[in-house]
């Protein structure tokens, strides 16, 4: 069956638009380039995965560094830690979009 022919179509490209924009909004905040979707959304939420995954590692060291005592730049380490935490809730707005969506097209009339 033809997509395009079904009502709800259009909600589903609005939708699909919104999670391009909300994908694109957190590769700005994590400071990753938009590059083109060669690999597509799967690809890019997994790069944007990884970067959010490295700065939670990176806020982690930094804590720690400053728990040890090696380090004494607590503000950079909680810096660091908001950060990261900030990365990882717009990734799960994004999470929570993409499942809304697919449900969305799960419930679709075929």
């Amino acid at each position: 069956m033809n997509i395009q022919a079904n009502p709800s179509s259009g909600a589903i490209q609005l939708s699909l638009k919104q999670l391009e924009g909300d994908l694109a909004g957190l590769q700005a905040q994590l400071g990753t380039a938009a590059a083109p979707a060669q690999g597509g959304f799967a690809q890019s939420m997994e790069q944007v995965l990884q970067r959010v995954d490295g700065k939670e590692h990176d806020a982690a060291d930094r804590m720690a560094d400053v728990d040890s005592g090696r380090s004494d730049d607590l503000v950079g380490a909680m810096l660091a830690s908001q950060d990261a935490s900030l990365s990882f809730s717009m990734l799960m707005q994004v999470r929570n979009k993409v499942m809304g969506a697919m449900d969305e097209l799960l419930k679709l009339q075929l």
